[in-house]
């Protein structure tokens, strides 16, 4: 299991983008993922389980997720989750 170290975010709020932020939860709280989409009727749940599959990969088990979602497609989802978590995790330059 990973620990997030301290609350980071990736992305923008430009069209096509998604803003992640990340942060500690407590230990066995689960991961909570709040979500704002102008498509989250269509698309919430593929988002939701978009970012779930990232967190998971990475051994993240506790976590609060801010997701602000612009119409990103599924790889910039990944790609903005993944820098969050880096960033969280301490890993990275940024």
């Amino acid at each position: 299991m990973s620990d997030i170290l301290k609350t980071a975010q990736a992305g923008t709020l430009e069209s096509a983008d998604i803003m992640i932020t990340v942060s500690a939860a407590e230990l066995g709280s689960g991961i909570r993922i709040e979500l704002v989409s102008p498509t989250m009727k269509q698309y919430g749940a593929q988002i939701r389980q978009t970012i779930g599959k990232v967190l998971t990969a990475n051994g993240i088990a506790d976590a609060v997720v801010h997701a602000n979602d612009k119409g990103a497609l599924d790889y910039t989802i990944e790609a903005r989750t993944q820098t969050a978590i880096d960033r969280a995790l301490g890993r990275g330059g940024n």
